[in-house]
């Protein structure tokens, strides 16, 4: 298999949680064979991955082709498909109408969450999101002393926007005081982009698993992004990217290259403490949406997030 195709497999022991895989080369024809997802140039097929291994797929190059069969098929597997621009942001995410056996109840109860409900729920993931914000900078060996304590100060619904103050803290202390976050640009921030896409697809996964539609949000609204809900659940794990982006960089990775996208295609294979032990990513953003699920629907007050890898003090 050439670089027309990057994949990354997630393994809990000896199961198999699923690949992010890239197609990110010009002139490829991506279709379906015998259960396969197949990916030909040059009148040669490349490469191909089972579908059932399958947890998402990436498109990341002009002149990309691919078949309607195959896109069938993802759907019916609840495989999002994520078609990405220049910047290696998504401009689009093509979603199966259905994903949950419960899906219908469960949009309802969504619908139905009340506001203070929402921002019991959105307080709780801003919390997680700063808290991992300070593991990532100690584990990079930058200053992390307040984070905790910044996390403690979040209220409900996060109306003093804590989270913007501990972002204005953070970029500096992880990548220098020079660095600032832009979405357009290249280099550093091309890395991160293309990190939250592999992340976003992930996600993206584990809300259509359990049953919720993406277009109805904890904070996140648009009228014209139509997964506000996947833009919400991402929040606790973006500093894991951070932390990976750090790690190429430190290695000589500043562009966004084939070596530097096939070291973030394994992303969601990347442990997290959670409750029940070391999980990949993917694994923990899967329990974090049913944990989203049974909450609206009255069933439980807390979300299963990520826990510090670090013990924090203020």
């Amino acid at each position: 298999m050439d670089r027309a195709v990057q994949a990354a497999d997630a393994e809990a022991g000896a199961a198999v949680i699923g690949r992010i895989v890239e197609i990110a080369e010009e002139g490829r024809h991506a279709a379906v064979s015998r259960g396969f997802l197949t990916v030909a140039g040059g009148g040669a097929t490349l490469g191909r991955v089972a579908l059932d291994d399958l947890a998402a797929v990436i498109f990341n190059a002009h002149g990309i082709t691919v078949s309607n069969s195959l896109m069938v098929r993802l759907a019916e597997r609840r495989i999002p498909l994520v078609l990405c621009g220049a910047n290696h942001l998504p401009a689009a995410l093509v979603w199966p109408v259905a994903g949950h056996h419960a899906q219908s109840g469960r949009i309802a109860d969504q619908a139905a969450a009340s506001k203070p409900l929402k921002k019991r729920l959105w307080t709780q993931i801003v919390q997680a999101k700063i808290r991992q914000q300070g593991a990532t900078l100690a584990q990079c060996g930058a200053p992390y002393g307040g984070f905790a304590l910044l996390a403690r100060k979040v209220k409900s619904g996060d109306p003093e926007n804590v989270e913007a103050e501990a972002a204005r803290r953070y970029w500096p202390l992880l990548f220098g005081r020079g660095f600032r976050r832009d979405r357009q640009a290249g280099g550093l921030n091309g890395l991160l982009n293309y990190g939250y896409t592999v992340l976003r697809a992930g996600v993206a996964r584990a809300v259509i698993a359990s049953g919720l539609t993406p277009s109805l949000g904890l904070m996140h609204s648009s009228r014209v992004n139509a997964h506000v809900l996947v833009d919400d659940l991402m929040e606790p794990f973006r500093p894991t990217v951070d932390r990976e982006v750090w790690r190429l960089v430190r290695e000589g990775m500043e562009e966004v290259t084939g070596e530097a996208k096939a070291e973030l295609a394994r992303l969601m294979i990347v442990d997290l403490p959670t409750k029940e032990g070391m999980s990949p990513m993917m694994t923990a953003a899967e329990r974090l949406a049913q944990s989203l699920a049974r909450a609206f629907a009255g069933e439980e007050a807390r979300l299963a997030l990520p826990l510090d890898r670090l013990p924090l003090t203020g």
